[in-house]
């Protein structure tokens, strides 16, 4: 098996194992950081849209959309 073909099946297992455990309802705040890590560290990132979980989650944050700055 060459270099590449390695590590890109190691990439493959890495991601199905996290995603994994972010299905899991008891995941651990170190797994969610590592996927988040995983995530930046292969230039991920998302846009909130109509009807997308990032969206959901800025409407659910506790903050007013009216503070632009901390004093």
């Amino acid at each position: 098996m060459n270099h590449d073909k390695k590590l890109n099946e190691l990439h493959e297992a890495l991601a199905t194992l996290l995603l994994d455990k972010l299905k899991d309802p008891e995941v651990k705040s170190a797994d969610l950081n590592v996927a988040r890590q995983f995530l930046k560290d292969n230039d991920i990132s998302a846009i909130p849209a109509d009807n997308n979980a990032l969206s959901q989650l800025l409407q659910d944050l506790p903050f007013n959309d009216s503070v632009t700055s901390l004093q």
